[in-house]
């Protein structure tokens, strides 16, 4: 199968499209906007505090990537001051869904996951 690409990251996205998709969505600040936009459309800055932690930047990165791989979309309107909303698509609605899932297993397990993790330092403590 051959795929074209264009755009950022063409050679890497030409030989594994899927995983770059899977990194994008996982990350650790997709994850967050992914969940967040489940609840509702955020403006910029309602998402920016919701998220907390995250820098302007990288928020502009992550919703720039989820809207390229058509998970976000953006709506801009033409008022002043500007509005500007950002929302999942059908696409992202599916993948936040996935993630949220992933993110409640993590908390309902995290016991499990902290004892496991002590089990190995004590097996491999000098």
């Amino acid at each position: 199968m051959t795929v074209s690409v264009r755009g950022r990251g063409g050679d890497a996205e030409a030989m594994c499209p899927q995983r770059l998709v899977l990194e994008h969505v996982t990350s650790r600040w997709g994850v967050q906007v992914l969940i967040r936009l489940l609840e509702r459309p955020y403006r910029f800055s309602e998402l920016r505090r919701a998220i907390g932690r995250v820098s302007e930047k990288m928020l502009t990165q992550t919703l720039q990537t989820l809207e390229r791989d058509g998970m976000v979309h953006r709506d801009a309107r033409p008022v002043i001051p500007p509005r500007v909303d950002y929302s999942l698509t059908g696409l992202g609605r599916e993948a936040a869904e996935q993630v949220r899932d992933l993110a409640l297993w993590t908390d309902r397990r995290m016991t499990d996951v902290l004892a496991a993790r002590q089990a190995y330092d004590e097996a491999r403590a000098p």
